[in-house]
This record gives structure tokens, C-alpha cells and sequence, in this order.
């Protein structure tokens, strides 16, 4: 670290939403072709690196006891690639303030990892450029590219491969959020169990969600969002089922789960429908809370 060097930084990085996730079969490395149009949206965590002796990382927020808080972290991880790319040793604390539901199918560890990297380089002054910063995310995650870069984006590959769209307006969206957690390579495991003998079609964007996003048609986007993994996270998180008929009984012009869930997200008209369907939800019962966000939002932001 220079003398000019910061003596902290706080990068701010967004949720997302899956508003369309298809799955290809599975490939010899066990991963999946995706045709994956991720839209970041207004929750956020914020990760603050500060200098220290030796890596460490501290957590705060809701449900920050589910947060690791060893090198399996997606903060670490970053923390330590980058630096190994610089030849320095990755002597910083990262501390994440949490909001992204965790376990939620939201990207709230991708998040994370694009946070931390943002920070870390500011922190220490690598002047890494932005092609470095995405190839380092992409060897974290699949998630993890579109975590920095925010806004909307079809990732292909394994999702990594970005290609940003273009959003003519603002999407609202009820998230709700499940007691409990999925794996997402369980949820992916159960796509291949449940597609077993089947002929899986190559995946891809799908033109009239793509006009959509482009015009700002929420009614539009509404007909056309579609998950491939809901039926696997369905079939291991059946109550699943029930929150998402009570957020469309509630008024939800299209309700799906995000990614590979447990989160169940909500598309709306507007703010206000926003907040009916996130007390309905509440009121139901079947999930422990609802958040309103709306979407596009900035990817990972130094804010400090």
C-alpha cells in the first residue's frame, strides 16, 4: 500500500433476479450451458476492506451466522487472487455488511466476491483493469462477472460470459424470503435427475423477454420470465408452491423462484402494487419476510 493509499474502502454491489434462467444438459465437467438473463436490483451488501496483518473477514446484517467466514468465502477468494496476481500478500480485513438474503438464489456470496475485489484493488492500488477484475470473477463464479458489472445481462457459458442489454424503464419486484436455504448444486442435481432421459434443448434468450426488458414492459416481461431450475428447487423445497400462489393471488404479475432458490421474486405494476403483494405475503404466512427492490441498479460501486 502507497503512502497516498486509502485507509479504507467500502464497495456497495447489488442482488439479483434471474428473469430468465435456462439450463442446458449437463456438460463432461459437470457444469451446465446457460442462457442466463440476470437483472441487478436495489438490495445491497457492502464490503469494506481495511488493512491488517493477515486476511480476516467479519460479518453483519440478517442472517450473518450463515456467512463463512474462512477462505471458502467468495471475499477471501477474491481477496487472495488478486493479490496473487500482484505478487503481494493479501493482508486486508474484509468486513461485509449483509442485506442480500443469504442461501437465496440472489447472489448475495457472488455479490461479495465482486465486492471484495473491487475493494481490494482500490485498497491496495493494483490498477487492475476492468478485463482482469471480470477474468478473476469468473474463476470465483459463475455469478460472480455480473455481480461487477450490474445492471441487466445475458450470460452464456456458464453464465460468466456477459453481454450487457439494453432496459427501457424500472422493473418492481416483491422478493420473499424462505426459513431455510438450498444448495445450488442440489438444485442443479435435481435438474439433472428430473431431465434424466429427456432430450434437454440448447439453451437460449428467449426474443420476446429480450423486447421487453428493451421497452420497459412490465406486463410483457411478466409473460414471458421462465425458470428451468424451479421445478428441482420445487421438488426439494415444496412450501415453495404455496408462496408463490399467494404472491400471485395477491396481484404479482408473474411469479417465479429466483435462480436456484429458496428466494421466490415477484414481478409488479408499480411501487405501490410492489408493496400490497410484499404484506400479502407477509400475511400469508408461507415465507419469513418480503423485500421490495427495483431493478436495473448499478453493479459493485466504490462508495467510500
Amino acid at each position: 500500500m502507497t503512502p497516498s493509499s486509502p485507509r479504507t474502502v467500502t464497495v456497495r454491489v447489488p442482488a439479483k433476479v434471474n428473469v430468465q434462467l435456462a439450463v442446458g444438459a449437463a456438460r463432461a465437467d459437470g457444469f451446465h450451458d446457460l442462457a442466463n438473463v440476470f437483472l441487478a436490483v436495489g438490495l445491497y451488501d457492502e464490503v469494506t476492506a481495511a488493512p491488517a496483518d493477515t486476511l480476516t473477514i467479519t460479518c453483519e446484517g440478517p442472517d450473518a451466522g450463515q456467512v463463512p467466514l474462512d477462505r471458502t468465502n467468495l471475499a477471501a477468494r477474491a481477496a487472495e487472487l488478486l493479490a496473487a496476481r500482484h505478487g503481494i500478500e493479501p493482508r486486508v480485513q474484509l468486513h461485509i455488511a449483509k442485506d442480500i438474503p443469504v442461501a437465496g438464489g440472489m447472489a448475495g456470496g457472488s455479490a461479495d466476491g465482486a465486492g471484495a475485489l473491487l475493494a481490494c484493488d482500490a485498497l491496495w492500488g493494483t490498477g487492475a483493469s476492468r478485463e482482469e477484475l471480470l477474468d478473476i470473477c469468473a474463476e470465483l463464479g459463475s455469478d460472480v462477472p455480473f455481480s461487477l458489472v450490474g445492471g441487466a445481462a445475458l450470460g452464456t457459458g456458464r453464465g460468466e460470459r456477459l453481454t450487457p442489454l439494453e432496459v427501457g424503464g424500472t422493473f418492481h419486484w416483491v422478493f420473499a424470503v424462505a426459513d431455510g436455504g438450498l444448495s445450488t448444486p442440489a438444485v442443479y442435481r435435481e435438474f439433472d435427475r428430473l431431465t434424466e432421459g429427456t432430450d434437454v434443448p440448447a439453451p437460449e434468450a428467449s426474443p420476446a423477454l429480450l423486447d421487453a426488458l428493451r421497452s420497459g414492459d412490465a406486463a410483457a416481461l411478466a409473460k414471458a420470465v421462465s425458470n428451468d431450475l424451479q421445478p428441482a428447487a420445487l421438488s426439494l423445497f415444496p412450501s415453495l408452491a404455496a408462496t408463490l400462489e399467494a404472491g400471485t393471488k395477491a396481484g404479482a404479475l408473474a411469479a417465479l423462484v429466483s435462480g436456484s432458490g429458496p428466494t421466490t421474486a415477484f414481478l409488479a405494476a408499480d411501487g405501490e402494487a410492489a408493496d400490497r403483494v410484499a404484506e400479502a405475503l407477509l400475511a400469508s404466512g408461507t415465507c419469513r419476510s418480503a423485500r421490495v427492490a427495483a431493478g436495473p441498479a448499478l453493479g459493485a460501486t466504490v462508495i467510500g
